[in-house]
């Protein structure tokens, strides 16, 4: 018992700072959000329509970079440091060649925009000129993704606090003057929270870089000392482990992503009132998501010290702690739906709607909790390309389908709208956590000589 509340103590360490760098910079959309609402239904809609299509591209590109977090820690438990700086100065490389791969995705989206049929041509159009916008940001926060995989694979979790809490301080101020059109800056509605979001991101990407050369604790990493070419043996490595991550970022992300995609036509309050709960949702799933991270870290640093035993302890203890905070998040969530749905938005149509929907989010936040922190568990262990396959069959092959049939079809009912898709984000949450949690029983069965092994990869 005691090893388990010492790793409680550990976890801790990491999660508080991490959670509250997640929640600032999950605020950053909710302040986009709020602030867009206020500003109309239609320029919130724009938003939230714009944000489906950047959001699943973005992460996509976070998800791969997420790889250097469990090399790191792993050559930090195993008395490789020395060899840090090259992983990270690869990172860099990566994150240029993504960079333009993902603006170029975006800078083409009104052909998936167009693709819904009845989506009202000036929210369309304000939704495509958002993307445009926000797209630019695209390689300062890739940027920065890579510096924050080189200071929490080395257990330094605070600089991104500081940071996020800067990040979300500078956006709140630059979305005001651009969506309403303060001191001289032209009023742009939505599309101003494409501009504070792609500045913030710059912003910050600057602020890291500025610790990770500075630090005292990072001064031995030597990341910029000296110039490197891409070394495709190592982007292949990194490229390998990370793009099983990526994937299942992108098809997590896209359950909800292509959902609100596919609500648009249902009309503009269908539209508010599922971003509404979305949004809100998106905030309760930073503590999981925390506690995956650190999990990842925790466990492959145990690995690099050849302990597998630390590793299970680990694994069990960040899944039981996030359990607990779910029960907290969903209890909490139910209880005061309406008003937190009032904060949004104060159409009445809207916040009805809104607050309705988020009892299928409470409903599905211990499902959602078990599934993030097993994924953050199993990219510890180096696992990655389990948790594609679970995420696609999970969230495309039950969840998507499953919401699409009750939300837009007569095949079972008379369609249900937004939340058919919703009872969609519940199968697909629970299927991913029943075969993550089988993954973790399966790979704790393994010989203690085979995990060590699959860890060094």
């Amino acid at each position: 018992m005691q090893k388990y509340l010492n790793e409680a103590r550990s976890l801790l360490a990491l999660v508080i700072p991490i959670l509250i760098a997640q929640f600032s910079q999950t605020a950053m959309g909710v302040a986009d959000v709020v602030m867009a609402g206020k500003a109309g239904a239609i320029e919130m809609s724009a938003v939230a329509v714009g944000t489906s299509i950047w959001l699943p591209a973005i992460l996509f590109g976070q998800g791969l970079l997420m790889a250097l977090t469990p090399i790191v820690s792993h050559m930090n438990g195993s008395g490789q440091r020395k060899n840090v700086a090259g992983q990270i100065q690869q990172g860099f490389w990566l994150a240029i060649f993504l960079s333009i791969l993902i603006i170029t995705v975006l800078y083409n989206c009104r052909f998936i925009i167009e693709a819904q049929h009845n989506v009202n041509a000036e929210l369309a159009q304000k939704s495509i000129d958002f993307i445009h916008v926000i797209m630019w940001g695209t390689p300062g926060c890739l940027f920065y993704q890579v510096l924050r995989s080189q200071c929490e694979g080395l257990a330094k979790t605070k600089p991104a606090m500081v940071i996020g809490i800067i990040g979300l301080l500078v956006n709140i101020p630059v979305n005001y003057i651009f969506i309403y059109g303060k001191f001289g800056a032209p009023k742009l509605g939505g599309v101003g929270c494409g501009v504070a979001t792609a500045s913030v991101y710059w912003v910050m990407f600057l602020l890291l870089l500025g610790y990770a050369k500075f630090a005292s604790s990072q001064k031995d990493i030597h990341t910029f000392k000296h110039f490197s070419f891409p070394k495709w043996q190592l982007q292949k490595r990194i490229t390998l482990l990370g793009l099983p991550i990526g994937l299942a970022f992108f098809f997590e992300v896209t359950l909800f992503a292509v959902v609100s995609l596919l609500v648009s036509p249902l009309g503009v309050t269908a539209v508010a009132g599922h971003q509404t709960a979305l949004n809100f949702s998106s905030l309760m799933f930073m503590f999981p998501l925390s506690f995956g991270i650190a999990a990842t870290i925790r466990i492959s640093y145990s690995l690099g010290q050849k302990s597998t035993e630390d590793a299970r302890i680990a694994t069990y203890t960040s899944i039981f702690m996030g359990l607990m905070i779910a029960c907290v998040t969903a209890t909490f969530t139910m209880l005061f739906r309406k008003h937190i749905a009032m904060v949004y938005n104060d159409d009445i149509e809207v916040v009805m709607l809104a607050s309705h929907l988020m009892l299928f989010a409470a409903i599905y936040q211990l499902s959602d909790t078990v599934q993030v922190i097993g994924a953050g568990v199993l990219r510890g262990y180096k696992d990655t390309r389990s948790i594609f396959f679970i995420t696609f069959i999970a969230y495309w092959i039950f969840g998507l389908p499953t919401g699409y049939i009750l939300g837009r079809t007569h095949l079972v009912t008379e369609p249900m709208g937004p939340q058919g898709f919703w009872i969609g984000f519940i199968v697909g949450l629970s299927v991913a956590a029943i075969m993550i949690g089988s993954r973790i029983w399966w790979l704790h069965k393994l010989s203690d000589s085979i995990v060590l092994a699959r860890s060094t990869r």
